[in-house]
Protein backbone atom coordinates (compact mmCIF):
# COMPACT_ATOMS: atom_id res chain seq x y z
CA UNK A 1 0.00 0.00 0.00
CA UNK A 2 1.39 3.37 -1.01
CA UNK A 3 2.54 5.97 2.09
CA UNK A 4 0.05 8.21 2.19
CA UNK A 5 1.02 11.88 3.20
CA UNK A 6 -0.46 14.86 1.26
CA UNK A 7 1.98 17.56 -0.02
CA UNK A 8 1.16 19.45 2.66
CA UNK A 9 2.52 16.82 5.00
CA UNK A 10 5.55 16.93 3.06
CA UNK A 11 6.32 19.86 3.57
CA UNK A 12 5.91 20.03 7.50
CA UNK A 13 6.19 16.21 8.88
CA UNK A 14 9.77 16.53 9.77
CA UNK A 15 9.11 20.01 11.59
CA UNK A 16 5.89 18.84 13.50
CA UNK A 17 7.50 15.33 14.55
CA UNK A 18 8.55 15.53 17.72
CA UNK A 19 6.36 18.19 19.22
CA UNK A 20 2.78 16.10 17.97
CA UNK A 21 2.24 13.52 20.36
CA UNK A 22 3.04 15.83 23.17
CA UNK A 23 0.14 18.01 22.15
CA UNK A 24 -1.91 15.09 21.54
CA UNK A 25 -1.84 14.78 25.52
CA UNK A 26 -4.84 15.66 27.85
CA UNK A 27 -7.09 14.73 30.54
CA UNK A 28 -8.88 11.96 29.31
CA UNK A 29 -8.84 13.99 25.98
CA UNK A 30 -7.38 13.48 22.76
CA UNK A 31 -6.41 17.26 22.32
CA UNK A 32 -5.78 18.43 18.46
CA UNK A 33 -2.62 18.15 16.96
CA UNK A 34 -2.75 18.99 13.24
CA UNK A 35 -4.61 22.23 14.54
CA UNK A 36 -2.30 25.22 13.09
CA UNK A 37 -0.71 23.43 10.71
CA UNK A 38 -3.93 21.19 8.62
CA UNK A 39 -6.65 23.80 9.27
CA UNK A 40 -7.20 26.93 11.71
CA UNK A 41 -6.26 26.32 14.83
CA UNK A 42 -8.36 29.41 16.12
CA UNK A 43 -12.24 28.56 16.51
CA UNK A 44 -13.42 31.98 15.01
CA UNK A 45 -10.85 31.43 11.90
CA UNK A 46 -11.56 27.84 11.31
CA UNK A 47 -15.81 28.47 11.30
CA UNK A 48 -14.85 31.45 8.42
CA UNK A 49 -12.70 28.77 6.61
CA UNK A 50 -15.40 26.44 6.69
CA UNK A 51 -18.68 28.09 5.74
CA UNK A 52 -16.71 30.13 2.90
CA UNK A 53 -15.36 26.11 1.73
CA UNK A 54 -19.25 25.13 2.15
CA UNK A 55 -20.80 27.88 0.70
CA UNK A 56 -18.33 27.23 -2.31
CA UNK A 57 -19.29 24.01 -1.90
CA UNK A 58 -23.22 24.32 -2.49
CA UNK A 59 -22.58 26.23 -5.32
CA UNK A 60 -22.36 22.82 -7.11
CA UNK A 61 -25.55 20.47 -7.85
CA UNK A 62 -26.09 17.05 -6.40
CA UNK A 63 -29.05 15.40 -6.99
CA UNK A 64 -29.37 12.75 -3.95
CA UNK A 65 -31.36 9.71 -4.73
CA UNK A 66 -35.04 9.79 -4.16
CA UNK A 67 -36.29 7.50 -1.47
CA UNK A 68 -32.66 6.76 -0.05
CA UNK A 69 -31.02 7.09 2.79
CA UNK A 70 -27.66 8.39 3.47
CA UNK A 71 -25.70 5.68 5.28
CA UNK A 72 -21.60 6.65 4.59
CA UNK A 73 -19.18 8.97 3.47
CA UNK A 74 -15.99 9.21 1.66
CA UNK A 75 -14.11 12.65 2.14
CA UNK A 76 -9.74 13.27 2.40
CA UNK A 77 -7.84 14.29 5.14
CA UNK A 78 -5.11 16.63 3.12
CA UNK A 79 -4.83 19.90 4.53
CA UNK A 80 -7.94 22.27 3.78
CA UNK A 81 -5.75 24.47 1.28
CA UNK A 82 -5.56 20.92 -0.83
CA UNK A 83 -8.52 19.12 0.09
CA UNK A 84 -11.07 21.56 1.69
CA UNK A 85 -12.70 21.67 -1.01
CA UNK A 86 -13.72 18.60 -2.24
CA UNK A 87 -14.46 17.46 1.82
CA UNK A 88 -16.21 20.65 2.03
CA UNK A 89 -18.99 19.25 -0.69
CA UNK A 90 -20.08 16.89 2.17
CA UNK A 91 -22.56 19.96 2.70
CA UNK A 92 -24.42 19.01 -0.05
CA UNK A 93 -25.62 15.49 1.67
CA UNK A 94 -25.07 16.67 5.57
CA UNK A 95 -27.73 18.36 7.65
CA UNK A 96 -27.89 19.52 11.17
CA UNK A 97 -28.91 17.05 13.51
CA UNK A 98 -29.11 14.11 10.77
CA UNK A 99 -27.35 11.75 12.49
CA UNK A 100 -26.06 11.03 16.59
CA UNK A 101 -23.22 8.69 15.82
CA UNK A 102 -20.51 8.88 13.49
CA UNK A 103 -18.03 5.72 13.10
CA UNK A 104 -14.68 7.46 11.23
CA UNK A 105 -12.31 5.23 9.67
CA UNK A 106 -9.20 5.97 8.52
CA UNK A 107 -5.98 4.58 8.11
CA UNK A 108 -2.44 4.22 10.25
CA UNK A 109 0.23 6.54 8.89
CA UNK A 110 2.41 6.67 11.52
CA UNK A 111 3.01 3.66 13.78
CA UNK A 112 2.34 0.70 12.34
CA UNK A 113 0.08 -1.88 13.73
CA UNK A 114 -2.69 -5.07 12.54
CA UNK A 115 -6.19 -4.46 12.94
CA UNK A 116 -7.51 -1.69 14.55
CA UNK A 117 -7.44 0.98 17.01
CA UNK A 118 -9.11 3.16 19.28
CA UNK A 119 -7.97 6.40 21.54
CA UNK A 120 -7.83 5.73 24.92
CA UNK A 121 -9.97 8.40 25.87
CA UNK A 122 -13.30 9.61 26.25
CA UNK A 123 -13.54 12.54 23.84
CA UNK A 124 -11.77 14.15 20.91
CA UNK A 125 -11.10 17.77 20.49
CA UNK A 126 -11.03 20.39 18.14
CA UNK A 127 -11.04 24.03 17.97
CA UNK A 128 -14.58 23.63 17.57
CA UNK A 129 -15.65 21.80 20.97
CA UNK A 130 -15.22 18.47 22.31
CA UNK A 131 -17.05 15.44 20.89
CA UNK A 132 -17.69 12.68 23.64
CA UNK A 133 -16.78 9.14 22.57
CA UNK A 134 -19.50 6.95 21.86
CA UNK A 135 -20.24 3.64 24.34
CA UNK A 136 -19.27 1.45 20.92
CA UNK A 137 -15.86 2.28 20.74
CA UNK A 138 -15.39 1.18 24.32
CA UNK A 139 -17.10 -2.11 23.48
CA UNK A 140 -15.18 -2.72 20.14
CA UNK A 141 -11.72 -2.34 22.63
CA UNK A 142 -13.22 -5.39 24.45
CA UNK A 143 -12.80 -7.45 20.94
CA UNK A 144 -9.10 -7.83 22.15
CA UNK A 145 -8.56 -10.09 18.66
CA UNK A 146 -9.67 -6.85 16.31
CA UNK A 147 -9.12 -3.74 18.58
CA UNK A 148 -6.15 -2.36 20.74
CA UNK A 149 -6.26 1.02 22.26
CA UNK A 150 -4.24 4.10 21.23
CA UNK A 151 -2.02 5.39 24.30
CA UNK A 152 -2.89 9.44 24.62
CA UNK A 153 0.94 9.76 24.28
CA UNK A 154 1.08 8.34 20.86
CA UNK A 155 -2.01 9.11 18.95
CA UNK A 156 -1.07 11.71 16.65
CA UNK A 157 -2.65 10.44 13.44
CA UNK A 158 -4.39 13.20 11.52
CA UNK A 159 -6.52 11.02 9.49
CA UNK A 160 -8.97 10.94 11.76
CA UNK A 161 -9.07 14.36 13.04
CA UNK A 162 -8.96 16.59 9.52
CA UNK A 163 -12.48 15.43 8.99
CA UNK A 164 -13.72 16.13 12.33
CA UNK A 165 -14.23 20.37 11.88
CA UNK A 166 -16.41 19.43 8.84
CA UNK A 167 -18.51 16.25 11.05
CA UNK A 168 -19.02 19.56 13.92
CA UNK A 169 -19.64 21.95 11.17
CA UNK A 170 -22.38 20.63 9.06
CA UNK A 171 -23.94 17.79 11.45
CA UNK A 172 -23.47 19.99 14.84
CA UNK A 173 -23.54 17.01 17.88
CA UNK A 174 -22.89 13.96 17.63
CA UNK A 175 -21.17 10.66 19.58
CA UNK A 176 -18.10 9.82 17.85
CA UNK A 177 -16.12 5.90 17.28
CA UNK A 178 -12.77 6.98 15.97
CA UNK A 179 -11.31 3.75 14.16
CA UNK A 180 -7.59 3.53 12.95
CA UNK A 181 -7.10 0.85 11.15
CA UNK A 182 -3.78 -0.67 10.19
CA UNK A 183 -3.35 -3.88 7.93
CA UNK A 184 -6.41 -6.07 8.20
CA UNK A 185 -8.64 -8.22 6.59
CA UNK A 186 -11.84 -6.00 6.00
CA UNK A 187 -14.31 -9.05 6.30
CA UNK A 188 -13.84 -9.30 10.37
CA UNK A 189 -14.16 -5.40 10.33
CA UNK A 190 -17.17 -5.09 8.76
CA UNK A 191 -18.34 -7.88 10.54
CA UNK A 192 -17.63 -6.33 13.95
CA UNK A 193 -19.11 -2.75 12.52
CA UNK A 194 -22.30 -4.01 11.75
CA UNK A 195 -24.14 -4.63 14.60
CA UNK A 196 -23.11 -0.78 15.29
CA UNK A 197 -25.48 0.34 12.65
CA UNK A 198 -28.34 2.07 13.49
CA UNK A 199 -30.89 4.45 11.44
CA UNK A 200 -28.91 7.42 13.35
CA UNK A 201 -25.43 6.02 12.30
CA UNK A 202 -23.25 7.82 9.89
CA UNK A 203 -19.98 5.64 8.82
CA UNK A 204 -17.14 7.85 7.64
CA UNK A 205 -14.04 6.89 5.57
CA UNK A 206 -11.42 9.06 5.36
CA UNK A 207 -8.77 8.24 2.41
CA UNK A 208 -6.95 10.36 -0.33
CA UNK A 209 -6.78 8.84 -3.58
CA UNK A 210 -3.30 8.62 -5.61
CA UNK A 211 -0.11 10.12 -4.75
CA UNK A 212 2.55 12.01 -6.48
CA UNK A 213 1.87 11.13 -10.34
CA UNK A 214 1.83 14.11 -12.71
CA UNK A 215 -1.64 15.64 -12.91
CA UNK A 216 -3.54 13.86 -16.05
CA UNK A 217 -1.81 10.26 -14.66
CA UNK A 218 -3.58 10.84 -11.22
CA UNK A 219 -6.48 11.93 -13.08
CA UNK A 220 -6.60 8.74 -15.38
CA UNK A 221 -5.81 6.46 -12.20
CA UNK A 222 -8.32 8.44 -9.88
CA UNK A 223 -11.13 7.23 -12.35
CA UNK A 224 -10.12 4.29 -12.28
CA UNK A 225 -10.14 3.66 -8.41
CA UNK A 226 -13.86 5.56 -7.89
CA UNK A 227 -15.16 3.54 -11.19
CA UNK A 228 -14.14 0.22 -8.80
CA UNK A 229 -15.88 2.36 -5.58
CA UNK A 230 -18.74 2.73 -7.56
CA UNK A 231 -19.03 -0.54 -8.52
CA UNK A 232 -18.35 -2.07 -5.26
CA UNK A 233 -15.22 -4.19 -6.52
CA UNK A 234 -13.41 -4.41 -3.61
CA UNK A 235 -11.15 -7.10 -5.74
CA UNK A 236 -10.06 -5.04 -8.13
CA UNK A 237 -9.26 -2.20 -5.56
CA UNK A 238 -7.06 -4.36 -3.34
CA UNK A 239 -5.12 -5.54 -6.20
CA UNK A 240 -4.23 -1.81 -7.47
CA UNK A 241 -0.94 0.13 -7.02
CA UNK A 242 -1.23 3.33 -5.20
CA UNK A 243 -5.15 3.75 -5.91
CA UNK A 244 -5.86 5.14 -2.57
CA UNK A 245 -3.95 5.35 1.70
CA UNK A 246 -7.20 4.26 3.56
CA UNK A 247 -7.07 1.19 1.22
CA UNK A 248 -8.01 -1.03 4.28
CA UNK A 249 -11.22 1.39 5.20
CA UNK A 250 -12.58 1.55 1.75
CA UNK A 251 -12.85 -2.18 2.04
CA UNK A 252 -14.59 -2.99 5.40
CA UNK A 253 -17.15 -0.30 3.41
CA UNK A 254 -17.56 -1.59 0.50
CA UNK A 255 -17.88 -4.96 2.64
CA UNK A 256 -20.71 -3.12 4.73
CA UNK A 257 -21.98 -1.65 1.21
CA UNK A 258 -22.59 -4.73 0.02
CA UNK A 259 -24.58 -6.45 3.17
CA UNK A 260 -26.88 -3.76 3.16
CA UNK A 261 -26.99 -2.86 -0.38
CA UNK A 262 -26.12 0.74 -0.23
CA UNK A 263 -25.36 2.03 -3.42
CA UNK A 264 -22.21 4.33 -4.10
CA UNK A 265 -22.73 8.07 -5.84
CA UNK A 266 -19.59 10.26 -6.08
CA UNK A 267 -20.37 13.75 -5.59
CA UNK A 268 -16.95 15.40 -6.45
CA UNK A 269 -13.42 14.57 -7.54
CA UNK A 270 -10.50 17.04 -7.56
CA UNK A 271 -6.49 16.36 -7.11
CA UNK A 272 -3.93 18.86 -5.01
CA UNK A 273 -3.19 20.82 -8.80
CA UNK A 274 -6.76 21.98 -9.23
CA UNK A 275 -6.12 23.48 -5.48
CA UNK A 276 -2.98 25.13 -4.21
CA UNK A 277 0.04 22.46 -5.50
CA UNK A 278 1.73 22.20 -8.68
CA UNK A 279 0.94 19.66 -11.07
CA UNK A 280 3.81 17.59 -11.29
CA UNK A 281 3.12 15.19 -8.38
CA UNK A 282 -0.05 15.86 -7.26
CA UNK A 283 -2.75 14.02 -4.90
CA UNK A 284 -6.01 12.77 -5.62
CA UNK A 285 -9.40 13.51 -3.82
CA UNK A 286 -13.19 12.48 -3.98
CA UNK A 287 -16.23 12.82 -1.94
CA UNK A 288 -18.29 9.98 -2.31
CA UNK A 289 -21.77 9.30 -0.55
CA UNK A 290 -23.41 5.92 0.13
CA UNK A 291 -27.37 5.87 -0.31
CA UNK A 292 -29.49 2.74 1.56
CA UNK A 293 -33.38 1.72 -0.23
CA UNK A 294 -33.91 1.63 3.64
CA UNK A 295 -33.27 3.68 7.16
CA UNK A 296 -31.98 0.50 8.92
CA UNK A 297 -35.07 0.29 10.70
CA UNK A 298 -35.76 -3.27 9.00
CA UNK A 299 -32.58 -4.30 8.83
CA UNK A 300 -32.56 -8.18 9.50
CA UNK A 301 -29.33 -9.20 9.22
CA UNK A 302 -28.39 -6.31 11.68
CA UNK A 303 -30.68 -7.57 14.45
CA UNK A 304 -29.34 -11.22 13.83
CA UNK A 305 -25.78 -10.65 12.81
CA UNK A 306 -22.91 -12.71 14.44
CA UNK A 307 -19.79 -10.40 15.90
CA UNK A 308 -16.38 -10.84 14.80
CA UNK A 309 -15.96 -12.54 18.05
CA UNK A 310 -18.89 -15.43 17.44
CA UNK A 311 -17.17 -15.65 13.91
CA UNK A 312 -14.35 -16.59 15.42
CA UNK A 313 -15.33 -19.28 17.82
CA UNK A 314 -17.36 -20.54 14.81
CA UNK A 315 -13.81 -20.47 12.55
CA UNK A 316 -12.19 -22.03 15.68
CA UNK A 317 -15.03 -24.85 15.85
CA UNK A 318 -14.45 -25.59 12.20
CA UNK A 319 -10.53 -25.78 12.74
CA UNK A 320 -10.33 -28.27 15.93
CA UNK A 321 -13.55 -30.54 14.26
CA UNK A 322 -10.94 -31.35 11.11
CA UNK A 323 -7.99 -31.57 13.69
CA UNK A 324 -9.81 -34.29 15.64
CA UNK A 325 -11.01 -36.04 12.98
CA UNK A 326 -7.56 -36.40 11.12
CA UNK A 327 -6.62 -37.57 14.50
CA UNK A 328 -4.16 -34.24 15.30
CA UNK A 329 -3.65 -33.30 19.00
CA UNK A 330 -5.84 -30.39 20.29
CA UNK A 331 -4.55 -29.36 23.64
CA UNK A 332 -7.03 -29.75 26.63
CA UNK A 333 -7.30 -25.95 27.75
CA UNK A 334 -8.14 -25.37 24.35
CA UNK A 335 -11.20 -27.99 23.68
CA UNK A 336 -12.51 -26.17 27.23
CA UNK A 337 -11.96 -22.84 26.10
CA UNK A 338 -14.06 -23.59 22.96
CA UNK A 339 -16.74 -25.69 24.62
CA UNK A 340 -17.49 -22.85 27.59
CA UNK A 341 -17.83 -20.16 24.25
CA UNK A 342 -20.16 -22.15 22.66
CA UNK A 343 -22.11 -21.81 25.24
CA UNK A 344 -23.73 -18.36 23.43
CA UNK A 345 -27.10 -18.50 23.10
CA UNK A 346 -26.53 -17.34 19.62
CA UNK A 347 -24.55 -20.27 18.28
CA UNK A 348 -27.34 -22.21 19.40
CA UNK A 349 -29.91 -20.78 17.25
CA UNK A 350 -30.76 -22.88 14.10
CA UNK A 351 -28.90 -21.36 11.23
CA UNK A 352 -27.50 -22.27 7.70
CA UNK A 353 -24.20 -22.46 7.40
CA UNK A 354 -21.34 -22.93 4.78
CA UNK A 355 -17.67 -23.87 5.51
CA UNK A 356 -15.27 -23.71 2.72
CA UNK A 357 -11.27 -24.83 2.64
CA UNK A 358 -8.73 -23.01 0.10
CA UNK A 359 -5.53 -24.33 -0.13
CA UNK A 360 -2.36 -22.24 -1.30
CA UNK A 361 -5.61 -19.32 -2.29
CA UNK A 362 -7.62 -22.79 -4.63
CA UNK A 363 -10.95 -24.24 -3.64
CA UNK A 364 -10.21 -27.21 -1.20
CA UNK A 365 -13.52 -28.12 -0.38
CA UNK A 366 -17.18 -26.17 0.18
CA UNK A 367 -20.38 -28.19 1.94
CA UNK A 368 -23.18 -26.28 3.58
CA UNK A 369 -26.83 -26.51 4.31
CA UNK A 370 -29.03 -23.65 3.29
CA UNK A 371 -32.27 -24.86 5.62
CA UNK A 372 -31.54 -23.84 9.27
CA UNK A 373 -31.93 -27.46 10.37
CA UNK A 374 -30.37 -27.62 13.25
CA UNK A 375 -28.28 -25.14 15.90
CA UNK A 376 -25.30 -22.88 14.40
CA UNK A 377 -22.01 -24.48 16.27
CA UNK A 378 -23.68 -28.12 15.41
CA UNK A 379 -24.22 -27.67 11.23
CA UNK A 380 -20.62 -25.73 11.54
CA UNK A 381 -19.25 -28.96 13.00
CA UNK A 382 -21.29 -31.12 10.52
CA UNK A 383 -20.25 -29.27 6.89
CA UNK A 384 -16.39 -28.76 8.41
CA UNK A 385 -16.07 -32.16 8.38
CA UNK A 386 -17.90 -32.45 4.63
CA UNK A 387 -15.99 -29.60 3.66
CA UNK A 388 -12.66 -31.75 4.77
CA UNK A 389 -13.76 -34.66 3.44
CA UNK A 390 -17.09 -35.30 1.78
CA UNK A 391 -16.90 -32.41 -0.96
CA UNK A 392 -17.16 -35.44 -4.21
CA UNK A 393 -15.11 -32.51 -6.22
CA UNK A 394 -11.84 -33.30 -4.10
CA UNK A 395 -10.20 -36.56 -2.49
CA UNK A 396 -10.48 -35.98 1.82
CA UNK A 397 -7.96 -33.91 3.29
CA UNK A 398 -4.73 -34.96 4.32
CA UNK A 399 -2.92 -34.41 7.57
CA UNK A 400 0.21 -32.96 5.60
CA UNK A 401 -2.00 -30.14 3.80
CA UNK A 402 -4.09 -29.09 7.04
CA UNK A 403 -1.68 -26.59 8.24
CA UNK A 404 -1.32 -25.01 4.29
CA UNK A 405 -5.69 -24.52 4.63
CA UNK A 406 -7.75 -21.90 5.04
CA UNK A 407 -10.87 -22.26 6.35
CA UNK A 408 -13.74 -19.65 6.00
CA UNK A 409 -17.49 -20.24 7.39
CA UNK A 410 -20.40 -18.76 5.99
CA UNK A 411 -23.93 -17.89 8.44
CA UNK A 412 -27.27 -17.86 6.04
CA UNK A 413 -30.26 -15.40 6.24
CA UNK A 414 -33.49 -17.48 5.59
CA UNK A 415 -34.26 -17.73 1.14
CA UNK A 416 -36.91 -15.77 0.17
CA UNK A 417 -38.99 -16.38 -3.14
CA UNK A 418 -37.76 -13.68 -5.77
CA UNK A 419 -40.36 -13.10 -8.39
CA UNK A 420 -39.95 -12.19 -11.55
CA UNK A 421 -41.84 -12.18 -14.91
CA UNK A 422 -39.60 -13.34 -17.24
CA UNK A 423 -36.02 -14.79 -18.34
CA UNK A 424 -35.17 -11.65 -19.92
CA UNK A 425 -36.13 -10.14 -16.50
CA UNK A 426 -34.41 -12.10 -13.75
CA UNK A 427 -30.42 -10.61 -14.08
CA UNK A 428 -31.58 -7.22 -13.23
CA UNK A 429 -33.35 -8.66 -10.23
CA UNK A 430 -30.13 -10.31 -8.72
CA UNK A 431 -28.06 -7.84 -6.46
CA UNK A 432 -24.24 -9.38 -7.49
CA UNK A 433 -21.75 -9.63 -4.90
CA UNK A 434 -24.90 -9.64 -2.20
CA UNK A 435 -27.93 -11.94 -3.34
CA UNK A 436 -26.81 -15.87 -2.68
CA UNK A 437 -28.89 -17.72 -5.38
CA UNK A 438 -31.06 -21.04 -5.36
CA UNK A 439 -31.84 -22.14 -8.77
CA UNK A 440 -34.72 -24.89 -8.75
CA UNK A 441 -36.25 -27.04 -11.04
CA UNK A 442 -38.62 -30.05 -9.64
CA UNK A 443 -35.46 -32.05 -8.22
CA UNK A 444 -32.66 -30.44 -10.34
CA UNK A 445 -31.16 -27.21 -7.32
CA UNK A 446 -28.19 -25.64 -7.04
CA UNK A 447 -26.40 -22.32 -5.02
CA UNK A 448 -24.25 -20.24 -5.42
CA UNK A 449 -23.11 -18.38 -2.36
CA UNK A 450 -22.29 -14.06 -2.74
CA UNK A 451 -18.98 -15.09 -2.80
CA UNK A 452 -18.75 -16.59 -5.74
CA UNK A 453 -19.93 -13.21 -7.57
CA UNK A 454 -16.10 -12.42 -7.30
CA UNK A 455 -15.33 -14.98 -9.94
CA UNK A 456 -18.39 -14.61 -12.03
CA UNK A 457 -19.54 -10.79 -11.62
CA UNK A 458 -21.72 -10.54 -14.91
CA UNK A 459 -25.35 -11.67 -13.82
CA UNK A 460 -25.62 -13.92 -17.32
CA UNK A 461 -22.70 -15.53 -16.50
CA UNK A 462 -23.49 -16.16 -12.98
CA UNK A 463 -27.16 -17.54 -14.23
CA UNK A 464 -25.20 -19.61 -16.58
CA UNK A 465 -23.10 -21.62 -14.46
CA UNK A 466 -25.49 -21.65 -11.58
CA UNK A 467 -27.69 -23.90 -13.74
CA UNK A 468 -24.94 -25.74 -15.44
CA UNK A 469 -24.22 -26.76 -11.58
CA UNK A 470 -27.90 -28.04 -11.13
CA UNK A 471 -27.46 -30.14 -14.36
CA UNK A 472 -29.51 -28.06 -16.60
CA UNK A 473 -28.47 -26.33 -19.89
CA UNK A 474 -26.32 -23.40 -19.21
CA UNK A 475 -29.67 -20.52 -20.55
CA UNK A 476 -32.31 -22.81 -19.14
CA UNK A 477 -32.69 -19.62 -16.15
CA UNK A 478 -33.81 -17.87 -19.81
CA UNK A 479 -37.02 -20.21 -20.22
CA UNK A 480 -38.80 -17.86 -17.04
CA UNK A 481 -39.64 -21.32 -15.69
CA UNK A 482 -37.01 -21.81 -13.08
CA UNK A 483 -37.65 -21.11 -9.51
CA UNK A 484 -35.32 -18.93 -7.81
CA UNK A 485 -34.68 -17.77 -3.84
CA UNK A 486 -32.15 -15.09 -2.56
CA UNK A 487 -30.51 -15.21 0.50
CA UNK A 488 -28.00 -13.03 2.44
CA UNK A 489 -23.90 -14.24 3.97
CA UNK A 490 -21.95 -13.20 6.99
CA UNK A 491 -18.90 -14.46 6.41
CA UNK A 492 -15.34 -14.91 8.44
CA UNK A 493 -12.51 -16.29 7.23
CA UNK A 494 -9.13 -16.93 8.88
Amino acid sequence: MAICRSLFIALTILSVLASSTDTARGNDCREPVWAGRFYPADSNALTADLARLCNQARQDSFVKPPGRFLRALILPHAGYIYSGTTAAHAALVLDKNQFDKVILLGPDHRVGFKNGAISDVSSYRTPLGKIPLHADARGLLRQTELFRPIPQDYDAEHSLEVNLPFLQYLLGGFELVPIVLGSAQPAPMAAALDPLLTPQTLVVVSSDLSHYLPYDLAAGKDKQTINQILKLDGQTLAASDNSACGLVPLLVLIDLARRHNWQPWLIYYANSGDTAGNRDKVVGYAAIAFYGDTNMDKQPTTANAISAEQGRILLTLARQTIALKLGLPVPDDERKKLDKELRDPALQRERGTFVTLHRHGQLRGCIGSIAAVEPLAANIRHNAVNAAFGDPRFPPLQKKEFAEVDIEVSILTDPQPLSYNNGAELPARLRPKIDGVILRDGLASATFLPQVWDQLPRPEEFLNHLCVKAGLRPNAWQTGKLEVFTYQVQYFSE
